[in-house]
Parts: C-alpha cells; structure tokens; sequence
C-alpha cells in the first residue's frame, strides 16, 4: 500500500467529522509565563536559555537551560498543594487555569462527564521524585510522602487539572518526548468529536534537577556549549545540539460550532489534520517519518502541500537529524519552498510541553500575521534548503501552519491548524 493510499484512506475516514477549535491558550515558558507575555518576548527575540541555576550544576557536561524564573503567578496556588505536587505539576495548573479563563468555561457551569483532560508529561514530578527518594535513603521508609505515589507519575497533570477543575470526563495522557503535545491535542480532538463538550489538552515538562540533568547529559545530541548563544541553532551547519528546558503549554479545544453557538470569546484556530508515523532513524530515512506524518496531517485536512503558509520545525539541533527533516521540507514543499520558525531556540526543547508551546506560537502567528525568528542563526551558516525566519519576525499572513514534532524513540507527529 502506497503513501498516497494510506493517507487517502484517513482523511476518507474522517470526512464529515466536526471542526475542532482552540478557544483558550495558557502558558509556561522559560521566556514568559503567560500566553501573551511569552508571544512578546519569543516576538522581541528575548530568550529563556541561561546557565542552571536551581541546583549547582558545576561538574555537568550540560550548563546550560531553559528554566522558569520563579513568577507572581506562582503564588496564587493553594498552599495545601505546595507539599504534594512538583512545581511543574502546579505550573501546569497555572496554565490550565489561564486557558480556562481565556477561554470563557466556567467548569461550574457544566456536566462534570462533559469535560474532559490530557496534559501530557514525559517525565512526571521528576524533582519531587528525586527528593523522596533521597529522604528514603538518608532516613529510611518512614520519611517519603504518601504524595510520592502519585505526584513524579506521567499521568499526574491530567489527574491534578481533572481534580482542580472537576473534569471528570475522558482523561488521557501520551508519552512520546517531543511528540506528546501534538499526540495529546490528537486524542482530545478524537474526544470533542465523540461529543465531549470541552477538553483541556497539551504538555508541561520538567528535568531541572540533578538526576534530570544527569539524563540530559548523557543524551545522544545535548549541547556542551556554554554559551547561551551558540547552544541551540538548529539547521546551523556548526549545530551543537539541543538545550533542555522546562514548561509548555495548556489548551482548551471545543467543536467550533460549540464555541460559536456560545459565544466563545475568541477563537484561535482549528486543528484540521493530524498524522503520526514511526521513525526509529530520522537520519537513516532522510526524515521519513515526519514527511509521512507531515503527509497524513495533509490529508486529514483535505489540504495540499502548497496550502500550508508556514512550518513549525522540529529543529532538534543536531547536525543529522537537522539534515534529514531539511530533506522532508524540500520533499514536501521544495527548497525554501515555505517559509520554517524555530522558536524553541528560545527556551531549549520542553519534552511534552515543546510541541503544546509550538502550536501556541502558531496559532498567534494566525491571529496577529507574524512569523517568529529563530534566535541566535546564521544566514550564511544555514542549510540552503530551508527558509528559515531569522533576524525579526517576518510579517506573513497565516491561515494555514504545520507543526512537526519528532520523539526520543522513532514518534513522529504533524499537526494542521487553520484560521477558522
């Protein structure tokens, strides 16, 4: 069965299913808390990537991080959460609570079993984890919180916003690294079509402690740069690498007639197609599985390649893996056939929650008609088949943007969103 077939056969299968649109953004991000405050910044070209500063990382081959400066909004979380959550579990709180309200739901107001959550995180409450069990060793079985045995899991911020909100209706979680954000606003988008009124999706991420740095440090492609402006240039024929960081993104995703019919305040896109493959060596198939994935969010969508208006790249960093999606692009699109942002240049590559923060930049690239620059690349250095945004954001109009994603492990994901 050829590609063309395969992809033929899904959209086939899901002609005539209702649009599904993002009506509430909320954001955690090294370079602004808040979807707005991050817009600005990622805009203004400011970067969150500086040296680790929550633990003391001397000795680490990897200095360098996208971390979230401890922020106003923090403080607003019920002190009883304080000792049975990770901080990135109540930073994803924070931006379940900012897409609730941008969104205009009330969870009140609604049927418990209509509502419905999947926040992805690949790591779970790594640092809480990592202290307990510290406690376990130094003082022995007595001193761990009962808390552990929920609060480092994967699936804890699907079941923490589900409490917070009372969304006792489909809940899920996917853990595919880089890819989770995009799989994630897939299930919830499967779930608003079922007829589920609203769902709470994306990904927050966190490894910003000792044992999360030792992980970071021994990953095949991490960066050993020092300096935050040579760290993370993705497409740069001198890559270094990737930089870790910390946080993501929270969305509020309705049918579009739903959120029309109530009269939702605003309504940022549709997610119009979506498509995954399996891609074990992006290298070795020349971005094979982001162009099948890239191929099948197509299709979904009834859309050509010529349609889309812009890319949001994987942009891993590293120097074979940049080479084989730049072969996708030209495969897809043609060289510098469709203009590439990389904004996770400014704030290192978030796990779960990078590809959620990709489809935030994307559907504001939407709404206010610009193009993110990447932070830091070189012109004269950059893989010429790629039209990558550089320098300052490029005034473009958007009504069509694919976002690639590509995991740890072979996930590949692609995700169509549209101007309503």
């Amino acid at each position: 069965m050829t590609l063309d077939t395969v992809c033929a056969r899904t959209a086939a299968a899901t002609a005539g299913l209702g649009e599904v649109a993002v009506t509430g953004l909320g954001v955690a991000a090294p370079n602004g808390v808040g979807a707005e405050q991050y817009w600005r910044a990622t805009l203004d070209g400011v970067s969150g990537i500086r040296p680790v500063s929550t633990f003391a990382a001397d000795g680490y081959p990897v200095c360098l991080a996208g971390e979230i400066p401890e922020c106003d909004a923090e403080k607003a979380v019920a002190r009883r959460m304080v000792p049975q959550t990770d901080r990135m579990t109540r930073l994803a709180l924070l931006a379940s609570d900012e897409a609730l309200g941008d969104a205009g739901v009330d969870p009140a107001a609604l049927d418990e079993y209509a509502m419905g959550v999947a926040v992805s995180s690949t790591t779970g409450g790594l640092e809480f984890g990592q202290r307990e069990l510290q406690a376990l060793w130094r003082d022995g079985w007595e001193s761990v919180s009962a808390y552990m045995s929920f609060a480092w899991y994967y699936a804890v911020n699907t079941g923490q916003i589900s409490i917070r909100h009372g969304m006792r209706g489909p809940g899920g979680v996917t853990v595919s690294e880089q890819a989770s954000g995009l799989d994630s606003l897939a299930y919830a988008r499967r779930r608003i079509r079922k007829g589920t009124a609203v769902m709470t999706a994306g990904g927050l991420d966190s490894m910003q402690c000792p044992y999360g740095m030792a992980i970071q440090s021994t990953a095949a492609g991490s960066s050993r740069a020092a300096g935050p402006g040579v760290a993370y240039r993705p497409f740069d024929a001198e890559a270094t690498g990737w930089v870790p960081g910390e946080g993501g993104a929270v969305l509020m995703l309705e049918s579009l007639a739903g959120a029309r019919e109530r009269g939702a305040p605003r309504i940022y896109g549709v997610l119009a197609g979506y498509g995954a493959a399996f891609d074990p060596e992006p290298a070795g198939s020349g971005g094979g599985g982001l162009r099948r994935a890239a191929s099948t969010a197509l299709a979904d969508a009834g859309l050509e390649p010529g349609d889309v208006d812009v890319v949001f790249a994987d942009g891993a960093g590293v120097p074979a893996a940049d080479r084989a999606e730049a072969e996708a692009l030209a495969v897809l699109f043609g060289e510098r056939g469709v203009p590439v942002s990389v904004p996770k240049t400014m704030t290192g590559r978030l796990l779960s929650g990078g590809a959620a923060l990709d489809v935030v930049a994307a559907l504001l690239s939407i709404r206010d008609g610009l193009v993110p620059a990447a932070a830091h690349a070189r012109a004269e250095a950059l893989d010429s088949r790629v039209d990558l945004v550089t320098g300052r954001p490029r005034a473009l109009r958007v009504d069509t943007a694919l976002v690639l994603a590509h995991g740890h492990g072979g996930f590949a994901s692609a995700l169509v969103l549209t101007r309503p």
